[in-house]
C-alpha cells in the first residue's frame, strides 16, 4: 500500500440511476469509511469548514474516534460542503487512482442526492435552482426586482430572508433588463487591418449568469475575439445544472446535459469552438456531465471541445497571437482563481491571460472565497462563508489593488464583502466595478471601460 499518490486524480462514472446510489445505509457505511482516513490524515483542516466540523465531531466524541460518533451527527459536516472540489484537487493524498478512493466531493453529492430522493431539501431552496425561469420573470422588470434585493433594503431584505433563507446581508447579483442571447444580432465591430487569427469560429455558451445577470462579460469576451478575426455566435439552451447538482437533483443534471449538449454539438460540426463563459459551467460540461451521462455521445464530445473563457484567449495568444493594441492598466490586479477553474487541471489561465498586459503587476489568490453557489448567501451558512472566505478577503485587501477580480463573479462580491468586515472604513472607495478578468483585458485592449456594460 502506497502512502499518498503522485499521480493525476481520476474520477469515476457517477451511477446515480442504481438504488445502491441513494442507500442510507450503504451511504452511511461509505461516509464512514471514508471520515476514518479523513481523521488519520487531516491535511485538509484549512480549506473549508466541513473538516474541521469533522474533526471537531470526533475529537469531542467519548473515545476521541469514530466509532463513538453518531451517524445523525454527520449533517453539519454534509452541510458545510460548498462542492468547491479543491480537496480533491489539489490536498487529498488517497484520491484515485489510489487505493483508498477518497473523492469527498462527490460523496457529498450522493448524500444529497439521498436528501433531495428523501424530500428533505426545502422548496424555497428548489426554487431558486430555477435560474432561467427566475431570470426570465426578472428581466422585464429588473429595476424593481434589483431595488428588492439590494443590500440594506429593511422594507424588502428581512421578508425574502424569511422566505427564502437568503440571509438579510449577503449581497445578490442584479438581474439584467435584456439577455445575453437576445444580442445575437448585433454583430461585434471588427477591424479587417488587424485581425490575426482567420479560420476561428467559437461559439459563446452563454450561462445563465452572464445572460441573465451580467451581459458584460460577455460583450467583453465577444469584443476581444472579433479583434482578434474569431467570429462568434451566441448560444443559451439553458442552465448547466449546476444549481441543481449543489441540490443532488442529478436527474435534472442530466436532462440538462443532454438538451445543451444536443444544441452544442451542432456548432461543433459547423466547425466552432465551444467557450463557457463561467468556469462553473466550463466544469460541469468538461468534467461533470461526462461522468452523470457517460452514455451520451454528445456529452462526450461536447467535453472535448469546450473551453474556458481565459483558456481560450490564452490559447489564442499562444498559437496566433494577439493583435497589438494591449495598454498598461492604471493599477495593480488582485486576481481570484475560482475553485471550478483550478478544478479544471488547466492551470492558472486567467493570470497568464492578464500577463499579456504589458507591465501589469497581478497578485494571485489562490484560495476558495467561500461562496460556493447559492451556498453562501444562505442564511445559516453566510457567516461561515466569510470566515472560509477571509484569507482570500485580506489577501486583495492588503494588495491594495484597484482591480479585484475572479473568474467566478459570484466569489467576486463575496470577497468584497470580506473586505468590508476588515476594513469598513476605507473598504473598496478606489477599487473599478469591473468583476471578470476578460473585462480587465477588454479594457486594456480599448474595446470597454472599466464597467461592465450591463443594462440593469
Amino acid at each position: 500500500m502506497s502512502e499518498g499518490s503522485l499521480e493525476a486524480p481520476t474520477r469515476h462514472q457517477i451511477p446515480w440511476r442504481q438504488a445502491d446510489f441513494v442507500d442510507p445505509g450503504k451511504i452511511d457505511a461509505e461516509l464512514r469509511r471514508v471520515f476514518d482516513i479523513c481523521h488519520g490524515c487531516r491535511r485538509c483542516f484549512n480549506l473549508c469548514d466541513s473538516f474541521p466540523r469533522l474533526f471537531n465531531l470526533i475529537d469531542e466524541s467519548k473515545s476521541g474516534e469514530l466509532d463513538s460518533v453518531v451517524s445523525t451527527d454527520f449533517k453539519p459536516v454534509m452541510d458545510a460542503c460548498t462542492l468547491c472540489d479543491i480537496c480533491f484537487m489539489t490536498k487529498c493524498p488517497y484520491v484515485p487512482p489510489h487505493e483508498f478512493d477518497l473523492d469527498f466531493p462527490h460523496l457529498i453529492l450522493r448524500y444529497r442526492a439521498m436528501e433531495f430522493k428523501q424530500g428533505k431539501v426545502k422548496f424555497a431552496h428548489r426554487q431558486l435552482t430555477e435560474t432561467d425561469r427566475n431570470g426570465k420573470l426578472a428581466g422585464p422588470v429588473a429595476p424593481l426586482v434589483n431595488w428588492a434585493t439590494k443590500r440594506g433594503n429593511a422594507l424588502t431584505r428581512p421578508l425574502l430572508e424569511k422566505i427564502t433563507g437568503i440571509h438579510q446581508d449577503a449581497g445578490l447579483p442584479n438581474f439584467n433588463r435584456s439577455p445575453f442571447e437576445k444580442k445575437r444580432p448585433k454583430k461585434p465591430k471588427e477591424t479587417p487591418a488587424t485581425l490575426n487569427n482567420s479560420g476561428r469560429k467559437a461559439a459563446l455558451y452563454a450561462t445563465c449568469f452572464v445572460n441573465y445577470n451580467n451581459p458584460g462579460i460577455g460583450e467583453a469576451t465577444r469584443a476581444i475575439l472579433a479583434k482578434n478575426g474569431v467570429e462568434t455566435e451566441i448560444v443559451y439552451p439553458s442552465c448547466c445544472g449546476m444549481p441543481q447538482l449543489e441540490q443532488g437533483d442529478l436527474a435534472r443534471v442530466a436532462e440538462n446535459a443532454k438538451k445543451v449538449s444536443a444544441e452544442l454539438v451542432q456548432w461543433i460540426d459547423l466547425g466552432y469552438d465551444i467557450v463557457a463563459l463561467v468556469p462553473s459551467c466550463t466544469f460541469m460540461l468538461k468534467f461533470e456531465w461526462p461522468l452523470i451521462v457517460p452514455d451520451d455521445e454528445n456529452i462526450q464530445r461536447l467535453g472535448k471541445a469546450t473551453f474556458d473563457t481565459t483558456e481560450y484567449i490564452v490559447d489564442m495568444a499562444k498559437k496566433e497571437g494577439l493583435v497589438e493594441g494591449l495598454s498598461k492598466l492604471e493599477g495593480p490586479v488582485s486576481l481570484h482563481l475560482a475553485c471550478h477553474a483550478r478544478a479544471q487541471n488547466m492551470g492558472p489561465k486567467a493570470a497568464e491571460m492578464l500577463r499579456l498586459i504589458p507591465d501589469t503587476e497581478i497578485d494571485v489568490i489562490e484560495r476558495c472565497s467561500g461562496h460556493g453557489g447559492s451556498w453562501g448567501v444562505m442564511k445559516d451558512n453566510f457567516e461561515v462563508a466569510l470566515k472560509v472566505g477571509r484569507p482570500p478577503a485580506r489577501k486583495a485587501l492588503e494588495s491594495g489593488a484597484k482591480y479585484i477580480v475572479s473568474e467566478c463573479p459570484l466569489a467576486r462580491e463575496h470577497i468584497l464583502q470580506g473586505i468590508e468586515k476588515l476594513d469598513e472604513e476605507n473598504a473598496l472607495k478606489n477599487v473599478y466595478s469591473v468583476q471578470h478578468p476578460v473585462q480587465i483585458l477588454a479594457h486594456a485592449c480599448g474595446l470597454t471601460g472599466e464597467n461592465s456594460q450591463n443594462d440593469p
